[in-house]
């Protein structure tokens, strides 16, 4: 697809619907990475103590994510009290999701206005709105997507034909990364029945363990934690979908803004790209501590940590980063259409990297680029 494409075609009813299946992310106990057994209720509430400081252009900012540790970002530095701090006397205010239509629907209605959400939903909330309602501003998480089976069933690659292998959600980013794995192969499947050469079974990441216990599946394609439980429970990775990337990065993670509220309140904006990138920096710099802390955000969250069995390798796979990884998000755009769970988007303008460039720039680091998907 091209970077400079202008017009796009008016989707038919069975687009409108597989567009909104699309929009559907990694649930939080299943999407945008997925959460293990996250118990948070859709848009629950917290909030840190009276800030300190002088105010910024509006007294609350209001930021939504998942309790899934390919949200880490946003968990440690809520947790930590980074992004609280660059905002100054500006009020932050957290909600939890567990599905990404929630959180753009929350967007949309300014009961948020930024937000940590996995690439499908961002592109579905933009493309829906004719490229209005929301810009990608920054990145946050790489990585962390595998293929685990069951060893017993499945022993090779070709094995993986005639199997049942769950994925999150129909058209969610493992989704779709499964099914163009799939065409890859010369395997067919219906994309909407998920039949064919291979079963693809769509399953709430926080009951795959128990499906895979009970032999009702033979593999998941499916994020972390939830592709290191499987691993626990006697599970074998039999690939990591970064090994089908470029330098093994991808997007699974993305910072999110309301375009009314970034033309409204670019310092508050600004604000919270310098938390988030300190963020990802003290991560960087302090991995125990911050997987510590991320793990306590999860149970603040959700009533239940990650065990060590599961949170260990979990950590280890995800990468934290500044850089959205504007490339691989118009790659996995271009799979979803060719999947047939899209309606082919116009994705111009759906990032604004200045203001994350801005800070990049004053924090000594190298600027991120918009792959020209930028209006600009």
């Amino acid at each position: 697809m091209s970077a400079d494409r202008t017009t796009s075609a008016r989707p038919s009813r069975r687009g409108r619907l597989l567009a909104a299946a699309a929009v559907l992310p990694l649930l939080a106990g299943a999407l945008g990475a997925c959460g293990y057994g996250s118990q948070a209720k859709e848009g629950d509430n917290t909030s840190s103590p009276a800030p300190k400081g002088k105010k910024l252009s509006v007294d609350e900012v209001k930021i939504g994510y998942f309790p899934n540790l390919t949200h880490a970002t946003a968990l440690v530095g809520d947790q930590e009290g980074i992004l609280q701090k660059e905002l100054g006397g500006t009020k932050l205010t957290s909600a939890a999701f567990n599905a990404g239509p929630s959180e753009i629907e929350a967007l949309n209605s300014r009961s948020i206005d930024i937000g940590w959400i996995g690439p499908s939903p961002a592109i579905n909330g933009f493309a829906k709105s004719d490229g209005q309602a929301l810009r990608i501003i920054g990145g946050s998480a790489s990585g962390g997507v595998k293929l685990v089976v069951n060893p017993k069933k499945i022993k090779t690659l070709d094995d993986v034909k005639g199997k049942k292998i769950a994925t999150p959600q129909l058209g969610n980013t493992q989704d779709v990364a499964f099914l163009h794995w799939i065409a890859e192969q010369g395997w067919k499947v219906d994309a909407e029945s998920g039949k064919g050469d291979v079963s693809v079974v769509r399953t709430d990441n926080k009951v795959t363990p128990d499906a895979y216990k009970s032999g009702s599946i033979d593999g998941a394609w499916v994020p972390e934690p939830t592709a290191s439980k499987l691993v626990a429970e006697g599970g074998k990775v039999l690939l990591d979908e970064g090994t089908l990337w470029p330098d093994k990065k991808f997007v699974i993670t993305n910072l999110i803004v309301s375009q009314s509220f970034l033309d409204e309140h670019p310092d508050v904006v600004e604000a919270v790209l310098r938390g988030s990138v300190k963020t990802n920096q003290w991560i960087k710099d302090n991995p125990d501590k911050a997987k510590a802390a991320a793990n306590a955000a999860l149970k603040k969250l959700s009533g239940k940590a990650l065990p060590p069995e599961v949170l260990d390798p979990a950590w280890k796979s995800i990468e934290i980063t500044d850089d959205p990884l504007a490339a691989t998000l118009n790659t996995e755009a271009e799979h979803a259409v060719k999947a047939g769970l899209l309606e082919e988007p116009d994705l111009k303008g759906i990032y604004d990297l200045g203001p994350l460039n801005k800070v990049l720039k004053a924090e000594g680091k190298p600027e991120v680029d918009d792959a020209g998907l930028s209006a600009k």
